[in-house]
């Protein structure tokens, strides 16, 4: 999801081992990718299915002329979940590739509940679904 502008706040951690977070952070300009890792992409490697995502969300920014991509793990998409430890290293693999292909990145707090403030416009390429 292309956003204009996106601000969030920890709340619940979720995840006795993630790690202690209590300040929000705000972005402007960016994309914002609800990321749900399922428990068949653990039967590939890591690798395989941080390239896919990677890829897809370097065209979904060039899309929106927009080089700032934000990870949030979603697991609300779906009901099959991958593990915790696969789904984070898929995120740091993730997000260490964009950033040497020039993107600015961050990761919502993993193992949170989130208050969250979405300002997005409203046209087609601001949204876009896949499955990888």
């Amino acid at each position: 999801m292309y956003v204009d502008e996106f601000e969030y706040q920890p709340q619940i951690k979720n995840l006795e081992s993630a790690e202690e977070v209590s300040e929000g952070a705000r972005f402007s300009d960016a994309i914002l990718a609800f990321i749900q890792v399922e428990e068949s992409d653990e039967e590939k490697d890591v690798k395989s299915r941080e390239k896919k995502l990677v890829n897809h969300l370097k065209w979904t920014a060039r899309k929106n002329n927009c080089t700032r991509i934000i990870l949030h793990s979603f697991a609300h998409l779906s009901e099959s979940k991958a593990s915790v430890e696969f789904t984070k290293e898929i995120f740091d693999c993730a997000e260490k590739r964009l950033q040497n292909a020039a993107f600015e990145t961050a990761q919502t707090p993993f193992g949170y509940f989130l208050d969250l403030h979405i300002k997005a416009p409203g046209y087609s390429l601001a949204r876009i679904w896949a499955t990888l």
